[in-house]
């Protein structure tokens, strides 16, 4: 098989310039959400956003933090609270605008708004503020010694276009409010918008104002981005030559795609782990047989769920090896996994039956799961394959399957009890999960967590964690959070994922774990 490993592969980088009109065709089972950079911290959506616009710092194809619209960042040698940014100069919106420093505080101020996805990543900021046209200072509550690392999805607008077009407020996305910002974008990456239909096409084409146009390939002048949910026909696109890249080649296929001349498979390790949610807080379910209770508020039958799952059957039959079991919900990727933690999920049914007794529950119950089917690798076949595994302890799981667009508001909304969610930490580091899916949900915090669980200290333990700048007390807080996390067991997870692109031969690219290819990256072989 033509498959190349992430860790063998090089970084291509080269300065070509675009010398013909090259097109790349490229589809992934499922659209962006929005095109409202702040709206949805979901990945396909970021993921169209970063061709689009920039943050202020990003991660490149090999994962290393790297300038994008500021060229340097540093604390503040005046106040250990204080990140100070130098922004580019010569940088212009796709209508022509000047970029520069009123940009970044009104889009920095825009991500901290309570309709905003990227709230948590700022939580600790105190003030954003202009020092002069390309100079900014980000004030936190504290020290916070990984500022720069929660910005690498961090949009910057343009803030005379969004006062134009009625942009100024984030999108209520899980509100199902429409917007002028949701179909549009004015922003100072290399490529453009040109069209939008979603769920149908999205056009882009090279910027001939891009400030990176030496410094990057810009191989292709267009890009078409198509999703294709269905995997079947997703193939035959990329086999018959309709699109010539596909992030999401099924488990089923791989041989196939391999095997064929003129494409290749390239696989790597995934930053991302699937998981089960469980609503542990409310007194009663929505969506069970139980009346007056919560069985799953009884962390027992939270542990008898986890443990009627077999995860190597799970990866052996459903994504035919293409998965690695997980215990814990961090990928092996970000500061504070732990090896011991991680192998710690076992298949144990006749366990799994004496805890759902013990819990009351014998005779066991019946739930609903809400899953996506067009987000995940396999989500509905995983889904599909755990009503099974928990029916063998008696609970009766009346699957739910539905497109992410419908799926993410049910987390959003709390209209969900039983749930699968797969998480990606872009800044490799565990506050991120634990700020988005540990601490309870407030204005700040937990927007993720659609479990219902809160603790006080934890929380408060969580938030310290954005101005510990001693790493060691860091990291033991850390731990100590994640063994908190086990012992109540509000998620089941399930596996780390395995990236597999499909793609043309002639497609210069190599994987990039958090599965967010930057085009203007890419050259033609």
């Amino acid at each position: 098989m033509k498959i190349t490993s992430l860790l063998s592969a090089a970084l291509l980088l080269s300065s070509t310039a675009l010398v013909s009109a090259e097109t790349l065709k490229w589809a992934r089972a499922g659209d962006s959400l929005t095109l409202d950079p702040h709206a949805q911290n979901e990945g396909p959506t970021s993921t169209l956003a970063h061709q689009i616009m920039e943050p202020l710092v990003m991660r490149d194809h090999s994962g290393a933090l790297v300038p994008a619209l500021a060229t340097s960042w540093a604390p503040s040698a005046d106040n250990p609270n204080v990140w100070t940014f130098t922004l580019r100069e010569g940088v212009t919106y796709h209508d022509g605008s000047a970029f520069n420093a009123e940009d970044v505080v009104f889009s920095l101020n825009r991500a901290m708004t309570p309709d905003s996805d990227y709230k948590e990543l700022l939580a600790s900021v105190k003030e954003v503020r202009a020092v002069g046209d390309y100079t900014i200072e980000i004030e936190t509550d504290g020290p916070n010694p990984i500022m720069p690392n929660n910005l690498t999805n961090m949009f910057i607008m343009d803030k005379g276009w969004a006062e134009a077009n009625g942009a100024v407020k984030v999108q209520d996305y899980e509100g199902g409010e429409d917007t002028f910002a949701a179909k549009n974008a004015n922003g100072t990456g290399a490529y453009k918008l040109i069209s939008r239909e979603p769920d149908v096409k999205t056009v882009l084409e090279a910027y001939d104002g891009y400030w990176g146009a030496d410094e990057f390939p810009l191989a292709y002048t267009t890009i078409e981005y198509t999703p294709i949910q269905n995997a079947a026909t997703r193939v035959a696109a990329l086999l018959s030559g309709e699109v010539d890249f596909i992030q999401d080649v099924p488990v089923q296929d791989l041989a196939r795609v391999a095997s064929t001349d003129g494409l290749d498979v390239r696989t790597a390790p995934q930053n991302r782990v699937i998981f089960f949610g469980l609503n542990a807080g409310d007194a009663d379910l929505a969506n069970d047989n139980v009346e007056g209770k919560n069985p799953l508020a009884d962390v027992r039958v939270r542990r008898a769920m986890s443990m009627a799952i077999n995860r190597d059957a799970i990866k052996q039959i459903v994504m035919r090896g293409q998965s690695q079991p997980a215990g814990m919900i961090a990928p092996p990727f970000v500061n504070g996994w732990d090896e011991t933690m991680d192998a710690s999920s076992t298949t144990d049914i006749e366990g799994a039956k004496a805890l759902m007794a013990e819990a009351g529950y014998g005779d066991g119950f019946s739930i609903q799961l809400d899953c996506p089917n067009d987000r995940y690798i396999n989500d509905e076949a995983i889904c599909q394959a755990s009503v099974g595994m928990l029916a063998q302890i008696g609970i009766t799981v009346n699957l739910d399957a539905k497109p992410k667009a419908q799926h993410f508001p049910l987390l959003s909304n709390l209209e969900t009890d039983f749930y699968m969610l797969g998480w990606g930490v872009p800044t490799y580091d565990s506050e991120y999960i634990f700020n988005f899916l540990v601490h309870g949900r407030t204005d700040k915090y937990g927007s993720w967590n659609a479990t219902r669980f809160t603790n006080d200290a934890l929380n408060e333990k969580i938030v310290s964690l954005a101005g510990n700048t001693d790493l060691e007390a860091r990291n033991a807080d850390i731990a100590s959070i994640w063994e908190a996390v086990q012992e109540e067991a509000i998620y089941i997870p399930l596996h780390h994922q395995v990236l597999n692109w499909g793609m043309k031969s002639s497609v210069g690219t190599v994987v990039e774990a958090e599965d967010s290819p930057k085009i203007k990256y890419f050259e033609i072989n």
